[in-house]
């Protein structure tokens, strides 16, 4: 079906990555696996489990398989909502992961993209001199390399924002399932005018669905990766065979 998918295409599209056309600058992507504890990851595959964890005054429960998966990042990152809506911290692992790549940086501004609002709000209690991404006075300090760590949730930073002047590091805190999401935050930082080589840190919880979402985002790269290449592939297969010169779009 894929040859036949690319066989349509062929003589309709064309597309081509940044990299195609323009100079960019290198790219090193780095996972870093975060061990959870014991009891901390006991937790885990309990929810996981039996759909309900209890914990000391409250309960967290998953209804369905959509809301379990929720709920499982969540608990990768460290934190869940319970029933009441309140967040319950599980674990600080991936807070001191973030502290000691920040701290190695040593003054080197970083972007930060987080998943959950409770996220947020355990990143700016843990990491003193954060300011999160909401204005155009934001963009402008970032840029003018005023700030050092810059905190973003991937669906206000994926399209249009220019911020490659102000860093060169991206941190996922917790990973999105889509790959556009994933792409245009990143190309936040890994595009045209940017001076120096970017590097993407992806912090994934060992044994949880974070290593599931890291394995997802990859084979969809490598799908969409394929379809492009298969297309550039007949379109030079195409040009070649023009006898009377015309050009193939």
């Amino acid at each position: 079906s894929e040859a036949a998918i690319y066989e349509k295409l062929s003589d309709i599209c064309i597309s081509m990555k940044s990299e195609d056309y323009l100079k960019m600058p290198d790219l090193m992507m780095n996972v870093i696996a975060i061990n959870l504890k014991d009891g901390e990851l006991k937790k885990y595959k309990k929810l996981e489990k039996e759909l309900i964890l209890s914990l000391e005054d409250t309960d967290i429960v998953a209804s369905n398989s959509a809301v379990l998966m929720g709920k499982l990042l969540q608990m990768a990152n460290g934190a869940v909502y319970d029933e009441d809506g309140t967040t319950q911290e599980i674990h600080k692992e991936k807070l001191k992961a973030l502290e000691d790549i920040i701290e190695a940086a040593n003054g080197k501004p970083v972007l930060v993209f987080y998943s959950y609002k409770h996220d947020l709000e355990r990143i700016q209690k843990h990491i003193k001199d954060t300011r999160v991404l909401k204005t155009a006075e934001d963009i402008k300090d970032w840029n003018k390399g005023e700030i050092q760590v810059l905190l973003a949730h991937p669906a206000s930073a994926g399209h249009g924002l220019n911020l490659q002047a102000g860093g060169s590091t991206i941190i996922w805190f917790g990973l999105p399932w889509s790959l556009e999401l994933y792409n245009q935050a990143n190309a936040r930082l890994y595009r045209q005018g940017q001076k120096e080589n970017v590097i993407i840190h992806h912090l994934v919880a060992k044994g949880t669905a974070d290593e599931d979402v890291m394995k997802a985002l990859k084979d969809k790269e490598k799908g969409q990766s394929e379809l492009l290449e298969a297309v550039k592939a007949r379109v030079r297969k195409i040009k070649g065979g023009n006898e009377h010169g015309r050009k193939s779009i």
